[in-house]
């Protein structure tokens, strides 16, 4: 392993192209929102809803893709090629047999989990027709976050920043081409976003596989699978159920709140789906920086060296929470011209006004969430997060939600307050388990 891992170089080397790569997947989903806003009244929302959907069933990829990140870290870092191979084969075949599922699940029963979530009628026809369209390239979707994830684990975060950039140019001139028509292809609204997506997104994996062959010497060889390595299928899991628990966890939260939304008027739905997308931008240099700690916190664990785990996570949570704060407070205070780029509606604009002084603090919350969660799990601490997260999100979360913007009529207000106490508390939660140490006698080769 390089003795120059642990630099702030390096560091920065990994958390650029990542930082980079996040703004521009945000972008795959917000772009088709910001350019269909102006074909139909209703469009925003529904592909709000949709994406609420959508960011649930990605996340289901990323516990395989997390615990392959963890892993292979761990295994370069102790110099173990051989199951470096075998992670990759493995992990692949398990998340290209569930986005098949996932597929099925979409087409043939959009209209149903829409009616469970209470979408109003008037968005249902847009909203099923994008999902269904979106769920065709749920299986490019699982082939590209798992070689992403393999890359990643290789410290090569440039190159799935490069396809990132592709996929999303692509996405943008379909969009242009399909959601208002151009020449004998008439307008197609929502669906032709959807399309666009899913053509980009075909691009992207035809690029990341050739990447790969080119790039990384150990392949993908499905002789690893006879006979099936189910002792490395259950490591897996074991890492990545727990791991990619605490993001389904807060996903299916996101679906309940949604639910509490579309029972209040369709500004308010619209006015939520606007925050969600400026609210990414709060956390997106945190995630990116907390991604790139993970990668070098597993080669420090797979080599055993504690203290400098320590010293890192500790620096990372600080550089996170304070850019965090510094981007929404600069979104909070730019409100009125940036939301006024996507729309003119003046209760839409005040209700996003509020919401975003809300997000100062619910985005220094998130901050330390981001990074302890993934730095525990890597470190080996993996039951501790997703019970803290699977009581406190729920509980304070929905529940607070629930009382303050439905029982006690507060509305969307009442229901990001409750999501800032609930992101505060398990920051502070983690933070002190942290200090603890209690991940220092874990280890995940054993």
């Amino acid at each position: 392993m390089d003795q120059n891992v642990n630099s702030r170089g390096y560091l920065f080397q990994l958390t650029w192209p990542i930082f980079v790569e996040l703004v521009l997947q945000m972008l795959v989903s917000n772009v088709d929102q910001m350019m269909v806003a102006r074909t139909s009244p209703t469009a925003v929302a529904a592909i709000g809803n949709a994406n609420v959907i959508t960011n649930l069933l990605l996340i289901s990829f990323s516990v395989i893709c997390m615990a392959a990140t963890i892993l292979i870290t761990q295994y370069i870092g102790a110099g173990s090629t051989e199951r470096v191979a075998q992670t990759y084969t493995v992990s692949l075949v398990v998340n290209v047999t569930l986005s098949l599922v996932i597929f099925v699940a979409l087409t043939f029963f959009s209209t149903q989990i829409y009616g469970l979530m209470g979408v109003p009628p008037e968005l249902m026809p847009e909203a099923s027709g994008y999902l269904r369209i979106i769920g065709i390239g749920m299986p490019l979707q699982a082939i590209h976050l798992t070689f992403v994830a393999f890359f990643r684990a290789h410290g090569l975060t440039k190159q799935t920043m490069f396809i990132s950039i592709v996929i999303n140019l692509l996405n943008i001139a379909g969009n242009f081409v399909l959601i208002g028509g151009m020449g004998p292809i008439p307008m197609l609204g929502v669906a032709g976003a959807a399309i666009s997506s899913d053509l980009s997104r075909l691009v992207g994996v035809v690029i990341v596989v050739w990447l790969f062959k080119r790039t990384i010497r150990t392949p993908v060889d499905f002789r690893n699978l006879r006979p099936f390595p189910f002792d490395h299928l259950k490591r897996l899991l074991k890492i990545g159920i727990p791991s990619g628990g605490e993001s389904i966890s807060y996903n299916l939260t996101q679906i309940v709140i949604q639910t509490m939304c579309n029972s209040l008027p369709i500004f308010v739905i619209t006015a939520r789906a606007y925050s969600n997308m400026f609210a990414m931008l709060s956390y997106i240099y945190g995630s990116a920086i907390a991604q790139a700690t993970q990668i070098i916190v597993g080669y420090l664990m797979g080599a055993r060296k504690v203290e400098e785990t320590d010293r890192r996570v500790n620096a990372t949570l600080r550089a996170a929470m304070l850019v965090s704060f510094v981007i929404s407070l600069l979104l909070f205070l730019l409100c009125e011209p940036l939301f006024g780029l996507f729309t003119s509606d003046p209760q839409v604009l005040s209700m996003c006004r509020t919401i975003m002084g809300i997000e100062i603090l619910l985005e220094l919350g998130r901050a330390a969430n981001i990074v302890l969660f993934r730095a525990l799990q890597t470190a080996g601490d993996i039951r501790f997060p997703i019970c803290l997260n699977v009581t406190t999100v729920w509980t304070v979360a929905v529940g607070g939600g629930y009382l303050l913007g439905v029982v006690l009529g507060l509305g969307l207000p009442g229901i990001w307050i409750a999501m800032t106490c609930d992101e505060c508390f398990r920051g502070l939660v983690s933070f002190l388990r942290w200090r603890s140490g209690n991940w220092r006698s874990k280890h995940l080769l054993d």
